[in-house]
């Protein structure tokens, strides 16, 4: 089961150096200043590398497909080496649902459940910023909003959850993202080393996600690398294959 879900954390990528002192902004400031960029997109697909280090210390690489139709489907296949897929997920507005071929176990779980078994808050739209480096939520007033030299430090609360932003100033673009429960129990760290131009907009082509969660047997933390080679914006619609 812990495998299965390393494989819907690929959707999902360290340190602070010393910076200027924070410039504190009032709202009608912050509304002015801070521009986060989205990605512009209705059709999908990438291919890249990926690298999973498990909780048990084994580590698996191997070659990740990726589709996407926007605010509807995330759909992904991860094969190890000699051709033969290993896992096959789809994400949609309702569930998880996952085919492990290695192991023979399947996913099939609403996001509450997710929620309720490894206290991580996820849904689609959540998940979509995620892989493309947008922020977790949309900024409102309520939010807090700081720029420390060449970026926006965004901090949001949402349902029980808080999440972190470092806003790049130049790109628009979340460089790391930080979720907690305010249980303390789930987190997510994603760090984006490197974008690239995707149709005139700034894409994530490496990142690096750090997942903790609690299971049965206890705390867990896995580590995902994730290097895109090959990412395009599509006209015509996908086709997303998916069968238990």
């Amino acid at each position: 089961m812990i495998r299965s879900l390393l494989a819907l954390l690929v959707f999902m990528a360290i340190g602070f150096a010393c910076a200027p002192k924070p410039n504190l902004y009032t709202s009608d400031e912050v509304m002015q200043e801070f521009d986060p960029v989205y990605l512009d997109f209705d059709n999908l697909t990438a291919r890249g590398r990926i690298v999973i280090e498990e909780p048990s210390g084994k580590t698996t690489k191997g070659v990740i497909n990726i589709r996407a139709k926007k605010d509807s489907i995330l759909w992904f296949s991860i094969t190890p080496g000699l051709g033969l897929e290993a896992f096959r997920g789809a994400i949609t507005k309702e569930r998880v649902m996952i085919k492990d071929r290695l192991n023979g176990q399947d996913i099939n779980f609403t996001f509450q459940e997710i929620e309720d078994l490894y206290d991580l808050s996820l849904n689609l739209d959540l998940m979509q910023n995620i892989i493309f480096a947008n922020i977790p939520h949309e900024f409102s007033y309520r939010d807090r909003l700081i720029r420390i030299g060449q970026y926006f430090e965004l901090t949001q609360a949402r349902e029980g959850f808080r999440y972190h932003s470092r806003v790049s100033t130049t790109h628009g673009k979340v460089a790391e993202l930080t979720t907690t429960s305010m249980k303390e129990k789930g987190s997510l760290l994603a760090n984006y080393h490197v974008f690239e131009d995707l149709g005139n907009q700034p894409f994530p082509n490496q990142m690096l996600l750090r997942l903790s969660f609690n299971t049965p047997d206890g705390p867990q933390a896995s580590i995902i690398n994730l290097e895109m080679t090959r990412t395009e914006l599509v006209d015509t619609p996908l086709s997303f294959p998916f069968r238990f």
